[in-house]
């Protein structure tokens, strides 16, 4: 399995789809799913929870308890990103982000889009299962 985490490799016409491994007891997570779910996309992101039953036997390689830490993202060709990778090929998927990613993912800013995705991170981590008011109880997640 090839890991990249460069969203600049992911070269037009290559990709068809994405699928997004997304924890679904985060609210930081179902918050960017939605989010991401009401833009146009240029790119299909399909969604499904990362632990579940679905992504063990759709990705039976993965290490499935990392993708609860990090977001996952696979390719239709089988590439694989993860966390800042994963979120940078989100946005590169969407109609009205994705040169928003290729400047993110350039040498001057992507040290900067790496920090706030790890800070985002952590908030993640620290706040898993919490509710933060997005307007989901339990019977979402």
């Amino acid at each position: 399995m090839t890991i990249d985490v460069d969203p600049a490799g992911l070269g037009a016409g290559r990709i068809g789809s994405f699928t997004v491994l997304y924890d679904e007891a985060c609210p930081i997570c179902r918050t960017a799913h939605r989010w991401l779910q009401g833009r146009a996309q240029l790119v299909p992101l399909r969604f499904v929870p990362a632990g579940s039953e679905t992504a063990r036997q759709r990705f039976p390689g993965l290490d499935h308890a990392a993708t609860l830490r990090d977001l996952t993202v696979i390719a239709d060709n089988g590439l694989v990103y993860v966390s800042d990778g994963a979120w940078l090929a989100c946005l590169w998927a969407l109609a009205d982000y994705r040169g928003v990613a290729e400047r993110l993912s350039t040498p001057s800013l992507l040290p900067a889009a790496r920090r706030f995705i790890a800070a985002a991170s952590a908030v993640r981590q620290s706040s898993r299962g919490e509710d933060y008011g997005d307007g989901c109880d339990d019977s979402c997640r």
